[in-house]
């Protein structure tokens, strides 16, 4: 096991601070799990303790589960990566781009000069966007009366492109297609997919898009940072859902989430069993759209997520934000990476052997407390290793 004063020093002291109200984290290598803890309070309105089983909405962290499970079904030739997806959603043949407005406030739709294919999708170059990163998005929902994707409704997929298919990289909506396209050709929900082919399989008993009654018990609240400091909330997604979110739906542990990390760093294998063969997580794990790199994200709601100036020049594989060049921080060349929208992290360094999970739950993301802590985090890890 790895054992660092000075990680628990950071971890705690930002706790102690009101930095965040809590947080746990785990570090593994291939062979298992080398460092797990948590400091501070799942819940500052109940002062009950985080715990490393704290059950955390991980958000976007789910966005490589869904790959993985599509990942499976081009595997198996159900699917492919550039053929049209209209011909396993015809929908998606009908999405039109979004050009601008018209002096009466008007939306000016067209439509799109490309055909959108698994691999758009997968790579955030669809053209599909989040509002919160849009305000000409935002603008066209509340035109329309479009909620926004964390209503779990199918109206909130409804929404245009901001451009043509592999045109440029736009963070967004593209996963949570991916999932409607794993249910249209699995058959089933994207969470009984998830369980038969990834959870199970990884004996991951606490991921699910539906928190249990033995769950909540050990839940996490939200908590928003106000002038006065960090409020709790009672903010989760529906219980009840339209579509299970397969760009951000899930809740799990840093454990729990650290075995599927593990199976990507071992190349598609955990103790013994193979979910993706090796080749499918190399080309997971490598730049997938050509020229294009990933840009800044300037926020259109300061209220869900400050900037995220760290996408600028990233490359992305299929899911996952991949670093050109090696981080201050010590994170190797070549690893992948990605969070969630209340503050959860994790990184696979396959060159060095590691894989991180950091779960704070705080809005908004990447706010400059919690993002600082991430870094200091992952900083004392490859300093300990």
């Amino acid at each position: 096991m790895l054992t660092n004063s000075a990680l628990a020093a950071v971890l705690s002291r930002a706790t102690d601070a009101g930095d965040v109200p809590g947080v746990a984290v785990c570090i593994a290598n291939r062979d298992g799990v080398i460092y797990d803890a948590a400091f501070g309070q799942r819940s500052l309105a109940t002062g009950v303790a985080m715990t490393t089983d704290t059950v955390c909405w991980i958000a976007s962290m789910t966005k490589a589960v869904t790959a993985a499970a599509a990942m499976q079904l081009v595997e198996q030739g159900k699917l492919t990566l550039d053929d049209p997806i209209e011909r396993v959603l015809p929908e998606l043949g009908r999405v039109p781009v979004l050009e601008g407005f018209d002096a009466a406030g008007v939306a000016r739709l067209r439509a799109p000069k490309t055909k959108m294919t698994l691999r758009h999708l997968l790579t955030h170059t669809s053209g599909f966007t989040y509002d919160m990163f849009s305000a000409d998005m935002a603008r066209y929902q509340k035109a329309n009366a479009i909620p926004g994707v964390a209503s779990c409704k199918n109206v909130a997929l409804t929404t245009p492109l901001l451009f043509d298919p592999g045109e440029r990289w736009a963070y967004g909506i593209s996963i949570d297609w991916v999932g409607k396209v794993v249910e249209a050709v699995s058959g089933l929900t994207l969470g009984a997919t998830m369980k038969s082919n990834i959870f199970d399989p990884l004996g991951m008993t606490e991921t699910g898009f539906k928190i249990r009654d033995d769950q909540r018990q050990r839940l996490a609240a939200i908590h928003i940072r106000k002038p006065a400091g960090l409020v709790a909330t009672s903010i989760e997604l529906p219980a009840e859902p339209e579509f299970e979110m397969g760009g951000g739906g899930l809740y799990s542990t840093v454990g729990d989430y650290m075995k599927f990390a593990r199976m990507i760093l071992n190349g598609g294998v955990l103790d013994g069993r193979r979910l993706l063969k090796a080749e499918t997580v190399a080309a997971m794990s490598t730049h997938a759209m050509g020229a294009i790199r990933a840009r800044a994200l300037k926020s259109a709601d300061l209220g869900a997520t400050r900037d995220m100036d760290f996408t600028e020049g990233m490359e992305w594989g299929l899911s996952f934000m991949i670093n050109p060049q090696p981080l201050a921080t010590g994170r190797s060349a070549g690893s992948l990476a990605w969070a969630g929208l209340a503050n959860t992290y994790y990184w696979i360094d396959p060159a060095k052997g590691i894989a991180g999970i950091f779960a704070a739950q705080v809005f908004p993301f990447a706010e400059a407390q919690v993002l600082a802590l991430f870094q200091a985090f992952e900083t004392e890890v490859y300093r300990a290793l």
